[in-house]
């Protein structure tokens, strides 16, 4: 049994009485006046439990957009149902300002639906459905599992209510947002280029032939096909295309390095963010994308898949994947590599080299795959360092300048060691990460390193 402001105003108005007849038995008198209306009023109330109850979501939605969860409300009973009802989600799921049925709420309802966005005002006749609408805009990927389904039946004099919960077992899959999607089309547009698509063509490396022009100032002359100038008794040149149908492999560290909170934000969201927009890039140049999330097991995998699927496959996989507090191991990392690519691949890391990863094993990886792979190694760096290594403003902002200019010497010592091992580094903050991945692979594709 629930109790409103009507109830505490009834047993205030007992404290002129107790006044005038400043007596224990005055005390206990008004008090079972006030419980017996409240009980009685309770029990006058329409039942909760006769009110059938069903709640509909999509089955996904993509981080920060906004979803309507729908409850589906058939009373069954025999009296007027006056009371409010809740939709309870977990906090993450970001409820706001509710739209339900018209109506006035009950005594305790309509305050309790305006603090609460999951809370809604209902009146309910004998056999009659409503439904009632929480607007959710979640602020965490993953798996929502809606709560119980709360119905609260006020009496007719608003003093209690009777109060039932049902379990409706809703889940709300939580997809990454792909923010960085607002940078595809201008890498499709460089693309088309590369490809011949367009009318700017990218005349040079690559290893599929491509067709024969007239040779101009500052072609390259080792592009010159003799034997075809020859016939035509003119200079012609040879031009390629890049290459298609390459294999793509995208391993997403979600050690513990991952867990860092960059921009209020785990590092591993922004190597979502790239890795994203690598997959749709390359599924569009003709490439076969595989992705790999793992640290000391595999927590997600997408293999196999091309096409229009591809995109709704990595969002699915990568929905629930999260940074696990353990140190990743990188020989584990090369099996999953060697057994799933036998040819030569474009092997993307995305990853922290910061000095303590790549003293476990980081290194040694780069240099054991970059023999039969191109490999490329992707991090996001930390604005807050560059913050720091500004400060001089008293001793302690002069010696943590001091730790981050080291900190930032050690990881160029790492990136410059990577690439001494035959790797590609990119290193951006989190929103320039994934456009900078992006470019690099155009930039291999088009000088034919795929």
């Amino acid at each position: 049994m629930a109790l409103s402001w009507r109830a505490v105003l009834l047993a205030a108005l007992g404290v002129p009485v107790v006044l005038l007849v400043p007596a224990t038995a005055t005390v206990l008198l008004w008090a079972l006046v006030v419980v017996l209306a409240c009980t009685v009023d309770a029990l006058v109330a329409a039942s909760p439990r006769a009110v059938a109850v069903r709640r509909e979501v999509p089955t996904s939605v993509r981080l920060g957009e906004p979803v309507r969860s729908t409850v589906t409300l058939t009373h069954v009973g025999a009296r007027r149902l006056r009371g409010e009802v809740r939709d309870a989600w977990p906090p993450s799921a970001g409820a706001t300002a509710p739209s339900g049925p018209d109506g006035a709420a009950g005594p305790g309802a309509g305050r309790g639906a305006g603090r609460h966005p999951d809370r809604h005002a209902v009146h309910l006749g004998p056999g009659e459905a409503r439904r009632v609408r929480t607007l959710l805009v979640p602020t965490r990927r993953g798996d929502l599992q809606g709560d119980r389904v709360t119905i609260r039946a006020w009496g007719p004099l608003g003093l209690a209510a009777r109060q039932a919960s049902v379990d409706v077992p809703t889940r709300l899959r939580v997809l990454p947002a792909f923010r960085s999607r607002r940078h595809l089309a201008s890498r499709l547009a460089r693309l088309r280029e590369l490809d011949g698509r367009a009318a700017v063509q990218v005349r040079g490396a690559g290893t599929e032939f491509d067709s024969l022009r007239e040779y101009v100032i500052g072609d390259d002359v080792r592009s010159i096909d003799w034997r075809a100038s020859a016939r035509r008794a003119d200079v012609v040149v040879r031009t390629w295309r890049p290459e298609r149908d390459r294999r793509v492999m995208i391993v997403l560290d979600t050690g513990r390095t991952s867990a860092v909170r960059v921009h209020d934000e785990p590092r591993l969201d922004a190597g979502i963010e790239a890795a994203l927009l690598l997959s749709a890039l390359a599924q569009h140049a003709g490439d076969r994308v595989e992705l790999l999330a793992y640290d000391r097991r595999v927590r997600a995998r997408v293999a196999g898949t091309s096409g229009p699927r591809l995109m709704p496959a990595l969002a699915g996989q990568l929905a629930a994947v999260g940074p696990e507090l353990v140190e990743t191991d990188w020989s584990g990392v090369v099996a999953q590599v060697r057994a799933r690519m036998s040819q030569r691949a474009l092997v993307v890391l995305v990853t922290s080299i910061d000095p303590v990863v790549a003293e476990h094993g980081l290194l040694d990886v780069v240099g054991g795959l970059a023999d039969r792979h191109q490999v490329v190694v992707a991090s996001v760096a930390d604005p807050e360092l560059a913050q720091l290594a500004r400060g001089r403003g008293d001793v302690t902002e002069v010696f943590d300048a001091a730790a981050a200019e080291r900190a930032g010497l050690e990881r160029a010592a790492v990136a410059v060691r990577l690439r001494q091992r035959g790797a590609e580094v990119v290193e951006a903050l989190p929103d320039d990460l994934a456009p900078r991945l992006a470019d690099t692979y155009l930039a291999l594709k088009a000088a034919g390193r795929l």
